[in-house]
């Protein structure tokens, strides 16, 4: 007898609490083998094919391509066992069809005590299968009419599903609210009832054993936004503006939407402050000139945005005060050790910060070579969470996008950003006499708690004359 076993979307790391759908790899029917990679998902840092612990016939997929899913919600079920190998009898009238739900058609209980089936020896954060999970049963409750999951082009609305299930199943709610933790689903829609005053007790759950879903706490805040039915209509109410036919609204999620909180929560809590110069760089460009000249034509090239951030790993040792975070609990200034320096990458998928760990131990070459795998990795997406975190110093070089200067926004929860505009030819005075030169403009970017502008100044000043006269970073090499 095959036994239908329910997989998750696991703990992807790093804080993560949902991901987008972006590709299903199997299809209901198919046969699966253990750590077989299902879905691929892409999560506000990375893209990651999910891989399913079980081996069996796929029943159901939960989650059309483009919706979000939060960590914990269904993925799909698996028909394992030895029957498993027979899509009709495992799928049959106990799917609600492609992407359905699966619904026991005898109405028997089942356990979930992973006792028949295979089960992956991978481990994700947050998932483990080395040990049976305990036991659960599922028993099918008597269908009722919900008018609250009103369906969707047939589609019942769900969090995390797309479940073709004309009677939805609702849980009769208790008299008084019953004490202890309530059951969410996510700390996203924990706060989204608290910002929106949504009571979570008084909620009755419509995921598996009452998990109070998002779908749940969006309709009690619909519920409360209609007025009550009364005899005269609100004089004080105002019919809402049609929407603009042209009018296009894009979701804040995924890298979007973690660059706009992160972006909101820097200028909310950092009192920044931003300091410029001019620098000639003509000297720094004649020198890369000459140590990729030295090195032959096979050898890998050394780029100017490696020797800029070497340049700032040297001024960071000089002015570890910049290499430093806020911990605003405690009330204290963390200076950190090593310099792992992140530098904004832009990217079909938005703006991106490779992270380049241990940059202060590495040499020019070095840092040339890892910044050019980041670069390619993020351009192709396949950057990895843990090359996403941890940067301690940003790196910034928009003069790629033909602009001379920019008061950049700090990379929280870090100290200091550093600006690079573009390097164009003007006429600048060269040792006493009027010249053409290679000339650009450094912004620096500081929290003010960290520091006072004596030490921002003699940072930028220090990395503009390392930019105009190179020699001077050898005398701390």
């Amino acid at each position: 007898m095959a036994e239908v076993k329910e997989f998750t979307l696991p703990d992807l790391g790093e804080g993560l609490t949902e991901a987008e759908v972006v590709r299903w790899l199997v299809e209901v029917g198919e046969v699966v083998a253990v750590d077989q990679p299902v879905v691929e998902v892409e999560t506000a840092k990375a893209m990651v094919e999910v891989p399913c612990p079980y081996g069996g016939v796929v029943t159901a997929r939960y989650g059309a391509e483009g919706e979000e899913l939060a960590v914990g919600a269904p993925l799909l079920t698996v028909a394992v066992g030895a029957d498993a190998s027979a899509p009709a009898d495992a799928a049959g009238s106990g799917s609600g069809g492609a992407d359905g739900a699966v619904v026991e058609a005898d109405g028997a209980e089942v356990a979930e005590d992973g006792g028949a089936g295979e089960t992956s020896g991978a481990v994700l954060v947050g998932y483990g299968t080395g040990a049976p999970p305990a036991r659960r049963r599922r028993v099918r409750p008597t269908p009722v009419a919900a008018p609250a999951a009103t369906p969707v082009n047939g589609v019942a609305s769900g969090y995390g599903r797309h479940a073709v299930t004309p009677d939805v199943p609702v849980r009769e709610a208790a008299a008084e609210p019953a004490p202890g933790p309530v059951p969410v689903i996510s700390p996203l829609v924990r706060r989204l009832a608290r910002q929106n005053g949504v009571e979570l007790r008084t909620l009755t759950g419509s995921g598996p054993d009452g998990l109070i879903l998002r779908a749940d706490v969006e309709r009690a805040i619909g519920a409360a936004a209609v007025p009550a039915v009364s005899g005269e209509p609100d004089a004080a109410a105002v019919p809402a503006p049609a929407a603009d036919a042209g009018e296009v609204r894009i979701p804040l999620r995924g890298v979007r939407g973690v660059v706009a909180d992160k972006m909101s929560r820097s200028r909310r809590e950092i009192p920044e402050a931003t300091c410029w110069v001019d620098v000639d760089a003509t000297e720094l460009l004649a020198a890369r000139r000459a140590m990729n000249a030295a090195g032959g034509p096979d050898a890998p090239k050394i780029s100017l945005l490696a020797l800029l951030a070497r340049i700032c790993t040297a001024a960071l040792a000089r002015y570890p005060e910049l290499n430093a975070r806020v911990d605003t609990e405690a009330r204290e200034i963390v200076r950190l050790e090593r310099v792992h320096v992140g530098f904004a990458a832009q990217t079909e998928r938005g703006l991106v910060v490779p992270v380049v760990r241990d940059a202060h131990a590495r040499s020019a070459e070095s840092l040339s070579e890892e910044l050019g795998r980041l670069t390619g990795a993020a351009r192709d997406g396949s950057l990895t969470p843990g090359e996403l975190t941890g940067s301690t110093f940003t790196l910034n070089n928009y003069g790629v996008f033909g602009v001379d200067g920019s008061t950049p926004i700090i990379n929280h929860p870090e100290a200091a950003m550093l600006g690079v505009g573009r390097i164009v030819p003007k006429p600048w005075v060269h040792e006493g006499e009027l010249a053409v030169r290679q000339v650009t403009q450094l912004s620096l970017t500081f929290d003010h708690r960290v520091c006072d502008g004596g030490v921002a100044g003699g940072f930028l000043r220090y990395v503009a004359d390392c930019v105009e006269q190179p020699a001077v970073l050898l005398r701390g090499v």
